[in-house]
């Protein structure tokens, strides 16, 4: 879907039912290079690929990959885009993000408890389908590139990293400054077209993800990229002032 000469928001089909329609990735591109935010689920690269194309971008202009979180639907192709690229893209997110992303450490909400429901889970499908299904659970990437709270990057138009904690530890949010965006990854919502605040289900730290909202009060924001729920431009600045005061966080 496009929102300006030189930025997309990808809409990636999700693989099972009980998941959310689509994925929002976003793309972002002048004539010197071309960025992807996250990274969608496992097995998802043929389909990245064809919606960059889709877009009149080749997709071996991609130099750089801005990964908002470790949570598996936003780093799941980002080991075979990289492959695919012979490495040459630069994939970054924020230092505290790259243990989990790498496989250092167990993801943050990959608690004992949410194990033993996987496995009781996937435990009557047959052996082959069972590793499968561990694997989207289990994902890796290489992160090249740590990215810090204010760091701006002189491309495109200006990128500004937003360290925005609480949905997992190192979460960022990032300010696309010629276009007054705001790429969320799941620091906000879409919910039947109002935006919304973190998805306290799928929350490490509530309190702090509501607390990390006041950041983006710094901005002219116009319109809003959530990996889930897609695109909100209805005046955003304000939206985001009532969330911060706690009024309708999350749908009731």
């Amino acid at each position: 879907m496009k929102i300006a000469d030189g930025l997309e928001m990808l809409q990636l089909k999700a693989p099972h039912e009980d998941a959310p329609n689509f994925f929002n990735l976003t793309l972002l591109w002048d004539e010197d290079t071309a960025v992807l935010f996250d990274a969608g689920l496992p097995g998802q690269l043929k389909d990245i690929k064809d919606l960059i194309e889709k877009t009149g971008v080749s997709f071996g202009r991609l130099s750089k990959i801005f990964i908002t979180h470790q949570d598996g639907d936003h780093i799941g192709s980002l080991k075979d885009i990289k492959d695919e690229l012979g490495g040459k893209v630069e994939t970054m997110s924020h230092g505290e993000e790259r243990p989990y992303i790498e496989g250092d450490k167990m993801p943050i909400k990959m608690t004992l408890q949410r194990i033993a429901q996987i496995e009781a889970e996937i435990n009557v499908l047959p052996e082959e389908e069972r590793e499968k299904e561990r694997a989207m659970y289990y994902i890796k990437g290489k992160i090249d590139c740590e990215v810090y709270d204010g760091q701006e990057f002189i491309i495109c138009g200006g990128i500004k990293v937003i360290h925005t904690p609480g949905h997992t530890p190192g979460h960022i949010c990032l300010y696309l400054k010629k276009y007054k965006a705001l790429v969320t990854g799941d620091a906000l919502n879409v919910v039947d077209g109002k935006l919304y605040g973190p998805n306290p289900i799928y929350t490490y730290d509530m309190e702090k993800a509501l607390n990390s909202l006041k950041k983006l009060s710094d901005y002219d924001i116009q319109t809003v990229i959530c990996y889930h729920g897609g695109i909100y431009n209805n005046n955003a600045n304000q939206r985001i002032a009532e969330l911060i005061q706690g009024e309708d966080v999350w749908v009731k």
